[in-house]
């Protein structure tokens, strides 16, 4: 499972040394990935204490970014404990959830993903 975190990168003073940035994922890393693709979504959400994103899949790269809270991800076969600041790269077609660690603790996530070429339409409400 991909998850970088904010605590495993160094700080790079960029636009002329004025803001310090953390790159999880550095300028065109994901290029040859991604090619031809589109970005298809940027969302926040929020999983409540006892609930859970339902299993699903879909034909994007989808990356989670950790606002607050902690959860248990699920990609494929693969669980690992998340928490803020941390962002998980989801590959394409893989199975995946998300979990609160707690029934009585969320977890908020900002979401975003990159379609692959030739992605069809994608029915968020039914996956």
């Amino acid at each position: 499972m991909d998850v970088r975190s904010i605590e495993q990168v160094a700080a790079s003073p960029e636009h002329q040394g004025t803001v310090p940035v953390w790159w999880l994922f550095k300028p065109r890393e994901m290029r040859a990935e991604t090619l031809g693709g589109h970005l298809e979504l940027v969302s926040e959400f929020e999983v409540l204490g006892g609930g859970e994103v339902h299993p699903h899949s879909h034909p994007t790269f989808e990356f989670y970014y950790v606002l607050s809270g902690r959860g248990l991800m699920t990609i494929e076969e693969e669980t690992r404990e998340i928490r803020q600041g941390d962002l998980v790269k989801i590959p394409p077609e893989a199975v995946h959830s998300l979990r609160p660690v707690s029934g009585n603790a969320s977890i908020r996530c900002l979401a975003f993903a990159v379609a692959v070429p030739g992605a069809p339409t994608i029915d968020y409400s039914a996956e």
